[in-house]
């Protein structure tokens, strides 16, 4: 039996969006989830300064973001160079191209997908849909594996895996008008990540972002993983 714990973490100060972030507790691991309705907060991806440079930090986001930031994670697998692996989309416009091939890692374990949002919607759709039908996306980063698929969980998790680490992910109501980012607080598995989305969640649809590197920034809860430099960062901030 699924159990699931929900602990509002109220903060002293910052507003409203400090309340969109609570901790959870599921199959006995501890997760934060973050909540996004569009219609109150837009959701982007960042990847460069105003000069070029790699953002790489919360910090540096936040001095080039004028919009309150709700909270911010990191958003899509990266190369050395910290630009993104796959589809990468910002601000409506391409700067990386889809990958539809399998490969190495847990980018390549098929099936991925894309995280797409346009205007006060959001979907994830696995990559072999979104290019075969490319919807127009403001904002979309590709990442993998995905976690769930039209309610099934990915077919290559194992429940009983002994493989753990931190990772973060994000899914989308089926209506596409909140979306849930989701970060553990401890290592745990794929299955234990995706079962959350699904079961917990209610959700049909959810992306695997990352693993080791994952990491939370909610400036309301004073919160602000630190680690190693991002290449696209996911920032929610109040409309």
């Amino acid at each position: 039996m699924i159990r699931l714990a929900v602990v509002i973490l109220l903060a002293l100060s910052g507003g409203a969006a400090a309340q969109d972030c609570r901790a959870v507790d599921h199959r006995d691991r501890a997760f934060t989830v973050c909540t996004a309705p569009l219609d109150a907060f837009a959701v982007a991806l960042r990847l460069d300064a105003a000069d070029g440079t790699r953002l790489g930090s919360f910090a540096a986001l936040a001095r080039e973001t004028e919009a309150e930031i709700a909270f911010a994670m990191n958003g899509g697998m990266y190369h050395p160079d910290r630009a993104p692996v796959g589809l990468y989309i910002e601000d409506g416009t391409e700067r990386r191209g889809i990958v539809t091939s399998a490969g190495p890692g847990n980018f390549g374990m098929l099936p991925n997908g894309v995280f797409c949002v346009a205007g006060a919607t959001a979907r994830v759709i696995e990559s072999h849909r979104f290019a075969a039908d490319p919807p127009a996306c403001d904002h979309a980063t590709q990442s993998g594996p995905m976690l769930v698929i039209d309610g099934a969980l990915h077919p290559r998790f194992i429940a009983d895996s002994e493989y753990r680490n931190l990772r973060n992910g994000v899914g989308v109501t089926p209506d596409g008008g909140t979306v849930h980012f989701v970060i553990s607080d401890e290592p745990v598995t794929f299955h234990e990540m995706a079962t959350l989305f699904r079961d917990a969640l209610g959700l049909r649809d959810a992306l695997y972002l990352d693993g080791s590197v994952s990491r939370l920034y909610v400036p309301g809860q004073d919160r602000a993983d630190p680690g190693r430099q991002m290449g696209p960062i996911l920032s929610v901030t109040v409309r």
